[in-house]
Formats: C-alpha cells, sequence, structure tokens
C-alpha cells in the first residue's frame, strides 16, 4: 500500500486549534524525511480513543505530512488494513470526509504477538517497505513506537523492537519509544520495569509519559498559585479547612475488569494523577521555574507526607463489578477509594487533603476543591448556606469559579450562594486546547524530552529528592518542564504500605451501588475530617446567551 499523497495535509480548522499551534515549544521540528508511527495495542480503547485521534488532530494541523508520515497499528487481533480504519473512524472528529480519508490511507495493519520475533520481524519488513519506497532526499529514517499497551508486556514487546525493529545502522534517523503508566504496582516492580527498559534502550530513545499532567487546567496550577497576589496571603492552614482533588466516572470497568483487577483505583487514578495535583496544590513557591527548583519544592511536600493511617481510608466497589467473568470471584479490588493525606509542615498542619477518585459514580468530572473556613462573626447568619470553596475544574467543562455568599437581589437582606467564574468554553470561544497526547507524541517527534523524564530519574536511592524530577507548567508558558517520574516513586513509598496492606485484606472493600456518590462511609469520612457540604447549590456551566 502506498504511503499516501505527497501533498501536505489541508490546515483545515487551523483557527480552531490556534492553541496548539501558537506556542513556541509546538513549533515544527526541521528533520526530514520518512516517519513511521507504530501504534503497538492498535486495536485496543486506548489507541482507539486517545492515540489515533491525537495522531488525527496532528494531521489536520499540518504537523505530520501525507508525504513523510506512515502509520502502522501492531496488535494480535486479526484485522486488515481497512478493519483497523473502520474501527478507529468513528472517534476521528472534526474534519470533512476528504481529509479524514487521507488520514486512514496512512495507515497500515500488521497482526502479531508481542513475545515472538515472526510478527515483529513482519513489522519490521513492512516498514522497511515503506521507507524504501519512498523517494527519500535526505536519507533519514525515523521510527516512533508508542506503546498503547499493559505494562506487564513492556519488558517482551521493548526485547521485540530492540531485536527486530530498529532504524537500520546504515541509514540516519532515530528509534524512540513511548511508554506510559502505571509504572509498575509498587515501588519494587517500579523499580524492575525502570531497570529492564533501560538495559534496552539508551535514554534519549524511551520517552515516559504520564498525560494527565498535560491537561490545560492542571498546567495553569502555578500560574494561578504563584502569579498571583490573592491567594498567597490565603493559601495556609489559617484560612483554608480542607482541600479535596476528586476523580469520577459514571462507568464502570465495562469488559476490562480483568485489567483493572490488576491495579485497581489507587494505583490507576491516585498514586500518580491525582498526587501530582497534590503536590502543585501545596508545594512551596520554587525559586524559579528551572526543572531542579520545581522538583526540589514538589518532593519536600512528599516527603511531609505523613504515613497513611486505615482510619483515614475508604474504599469500596460498585456492586456488580464481579459479574465480570474475567474478575475473581473473591476480589477486593477497590473501585473507588477516598484517602486522606497530611503534611506536616509549617503552611499545611492539620489541613486533611482528601483525594478521591471512583468508578459506576453519578457523574463524570475530576475537580480540586479548596474549601476555606467559616467567617467570624457571622452576622448575617448565613453559615448553614455553605463555606467559601475555590474550585478547579479539571474535566468536563474546564473552568475556574469561587463560591461566594453575597445578597440575594430584592428589597429583603437576604443571602445566597452564587460564584465569581471562568468558564474555558465562555472566555475562550475561539481557541481549542490541545490534548494532552497531540503534546507529547509531538514532542516526541522533535526529540524534546522537556515533558519526560531521564533514566537516572528513575532510580529510587538516599538521594532522591537530587535525582527527582519535576513538573512545570506547560502551554501557558512556552519553556514546559513538565518531567514527573521520579515523583512517581516517592509516590510509592506514600502509598505502597496502604496497597500491601489492601492486597492482605487488611482492609477491606465496602460495597456501593452503581450511580450513586460511593460509599457513604466515604461521606462520613470527609465530615470528620471538616468538610461542609454545600446544600442548595448546583454550579451550571454557563452558556452563550442567545440574541
Amino acid at each position: 500500500m502506498s504511503g499516501g499523497s505527497s501533498e501536505s495535509s489541508p490546515l483545515s480548522g487551523q483557527n480552531s486549534f490556534s492553541s496548539l499551534s501558537s506556542f513556541k515549544d509546538l513549533e515544527l521540528s526541521s528533520e526530514s524525511g520518512c516517519l513511521s508511527i507504530v501504534v503497538l495495542g492498535a486495536s485496543g480503547d486506548l489507541a482507539k480513543k486517545k492515540t489515533f485521534p491525537a495522531l488525527f488532530h496532528l494531521f489536520q494541523q499540518g504537523f505530520l505530512q501525507a508525504g513523510e508520515v506512515h502509520i502502522f497499528g501492531y496488535a494480535r487481533s486479526n484485522l486488515s488494513d481497512d478493519g483497523l480504519r473502520e474501527r478507529i473512524r468513528g472517534y476521528l472528529n472534526g474534519a470533512s470526509d476528504e481529509h479524514l480519508s487521507q488520514f486512514l490511507q496512512l495507515i497500515k495493519y500488521v497482526s502479531g504477538s508481542y513475545d515472538s520475533g515472526e510478527g515483529f520481524e513482519l513489522l519490521n519488513n513492512t516498514i522497511s517497505d515503506y521507507e524504501t519506497s519512498k523517494n527519500n532526499e535526505s536519507g533519514s529514517y525515523r521510527r516512533l513506537f508508542y506503546l498503547a499497551l499493559p505494562p506487564s508486556v513492556y519488558p517482551s514487546v521493548c526485547k521485540m523492537i530492540r531485536s527486530y525493529c530498529m532504524n537500520p545502522s546504515s541509514h540516519t534517523g532515530w528509534t524512540r519509544v513511548i511508554v506510559e503508566k502505571p509504572f509498575g504496582k509498587d515501588l519494587d516492580s517500579s523499580e524492575k520495569l525502570s531497570a529492564e527498559l533501560g538495559k534496552l534502550f539508551e535514554e534519549d530513545q524511551l520517552y515516559r509519559i504520564d498525560h494527565y499532567l498535560g491537561k490545560e487546567l492542571v498546567q495553569n496550577l502555578l500560574v494561578l498559585r504563584f502569579a498571583n497576589r490573592l491567594f498567597l496571603p490565603l493559601w495556609n492552614h489559617d484560612n483554608i479547612a480542607n482541600v479535596q482533588i476528586v476523580f469520577k466516572e459514571d462507568f464502570g470497568t465495562e469488559g476490562r475488569g480483568g485489567y483493572f483487577d490488576q491495579y485497581g483505583i489507587i494505583r490507576d487514578i491516585i498514586q500518580n494523577h491525582l498526587l501530582q495535583v497534590f503536590c502543585l496544590v501545596a508545594m512551596e513557591k520554587p525559586v524559579s521555574l528551572k526543572p531542579e527548583h520545581i522538583r526540589d519544592e514538589k518532593v519536600k511536600v512528599l516527603q511531609s507526607v505523613e504515613p497513611i493511617q486505615h482510619e483515614e481510608v475508604v474504599i469500596g466497589q460498585y456492586d456488580g463489578y464481579k459479574d465480570d467473568p474475567t474478575v475473581p470471584d473473591e476480589s477486593n479490588t477497590p473501585t473507588y477509594a477516598s484517602v486522606v493525606l497530611r503534611v506536616h509542615n509549617e503552611r499545611w498542619e492539620g489541613v486533611p487533603f482528601i483525594l478521591k477518585a471512583g468508578k459506576a459514580l453519578n457523574s463524570r468530572k475530576a475537580e480540586i476543591r479548596v474549601q476555606f473556613k467559616d467567617a467570624p462573626g457571622d452576622i448575617f447568619r448565613c453559615k448553614k448556606q455553605g463555606r467559601n470553596e475555590f474550585v478547579i475544574r479539571l474535566q468536563p467543562s474546564e473552568a475556574m469559579y469561587m463560591k461566594l455568599t453575597v445578597k440575594k437581589p430584592g428589597l429583603e437582606m437576604a443571602t445566597e450562594q452564587s460564584e465569581l467564574d471562568l468558564s474555558y468554553g465562555m472566555r475562550y470561544q475561539d481557541v481549542k486546547i490541545p490534548e494532552a497526547y497531540e503534546r507529547l507524541i509531538l514532542d516526541t517527534i522533535r526529540g524534546d524530552q522537556q515533558h519526560f523524564v531521564r533514566r537516572d530519574e528513575l532510580r529510587v536511592c538516599d538521594d532522591l529528592p537530587y535525582m527527582c524530577t519535576s513538573f512545570a507548567i506547560g502551554s501557558l508558558v512556552n519553556n514546559c518542564l513538565t518531567r514527573v517520574f521520579c515523583c512517581f516513586q516517592a509516590a510509592w513509598e506514600i502509598f505502597t504500605p496502604l496497597l500491601h496492606d489492601i492486597d492482605a485484606g487488611k482492609l477491606k472493600s465496602v460495597s456501593y451501588k452503581p450511580g450513586t456518590r460511593g460509599p457513604q462511609e466515604a461521606d462520613e469520612m470527609s465530615r470528620r475530617m471538616g468538610y461542609v457540604q454545600t446544600h442548595g447549590y448546583i454550579w451550571v456551566p454557563p452558556i452563550l446567551a442567545k440574541f
């Protein structure tokens, strides 16, 4: 099959994607030549929902040129080229049929196993056929492998890539490999996985990512905290009663129970995504935006976290989870967890950080909720209406809003809860916020590792604070410095004892009904931690007025 048209892809919808193409750190690489992008696990959920749509959006914007790039899907499923194209077609939105057809014609499928050489030898021959078919004046051959696979197969797949699919030494160019979280199941397995991959590839060939920290509102946290005088005197235990960092999904495992049961919600969400957000909420102001300065402050916070207490943990499992035939009948794996972290330092002493995540709940959202203490001297008798809260809604309907008590319009001196609202859909109507995957894949093609992590940052040792990575503010400044993995190692040190206790059955998952807020025990624990729920107030994303 040909590599597609030699014409550059049209920049249709360029204005709607200006948020991505306007940043200096997303400029096109000066490299040229054949680019082969291989998506391993091409028939899986991650590939069809995230990886291929990200590649499609890069193609739409002209970052991937039809005359240079070809995309190869590899998986065990018995599919044809057209079969894979049809499988992912429904997830590629926002373009004309012509542009969609141009992109799909760039995709070819190869079937094979993940632990034998036959399939990878066929994959290499297919890539080589494409490379030799192009009139490549530069003589540069670039190969990018995206592992949209469970970490358990990373070592075997990487061995196969190393043995059969590397860019030939006779050609200039490179071979690069992208791996995603979860990086192991505890501290020991994470370190072991890092060592196995490090034996196969040089550091400039490995790109370890956590896509969640590429989200726009997460990247905005440092700007909000340290560029606004308003928050500086308020961000401490004198004013803040508690902080909640919440991740909710309104669906269950949906046929992926066997895979999910190996990890559970703490390993899947809390130990990595939510804990990194916690670091950005709780860290001190760094000396500068240099990686080492941000790194030092994040690690200080992680080192200040006290051991997690069993009485400040609630784990749950939704009714029907074990109906999945791939889930063991005796499974104790939590699909919901609420964990309290306490930071032993001058700023946060006594403030509980409640990290909550769950599946099959009553809504889908991710948010940070900073609840302030009651105003002293309640002359308006409005205490029962609720507290001030600063809410950063990460997804969906990205927004930041401050819940305030205000006078209710009318002749009476009555109060009610309202908000000061910055909703991105209203304020930035002409801006398409790029998905994190788009940025990360493009940076890998460009060889820009500022969003990724070096091997020496992965080791756990006595001088961890000096080896830990950093996370910087991303798309609101040109110099993105996101590097997160070593802080995940420190995160494993916090959560590994709890995870081992859950695995050993020392903590039991309580049941909860799908479509609810989760276990009642979790709400009771939040109340014990001092959280006051607002009744009668619901934030509604604003919509454009129609004239």
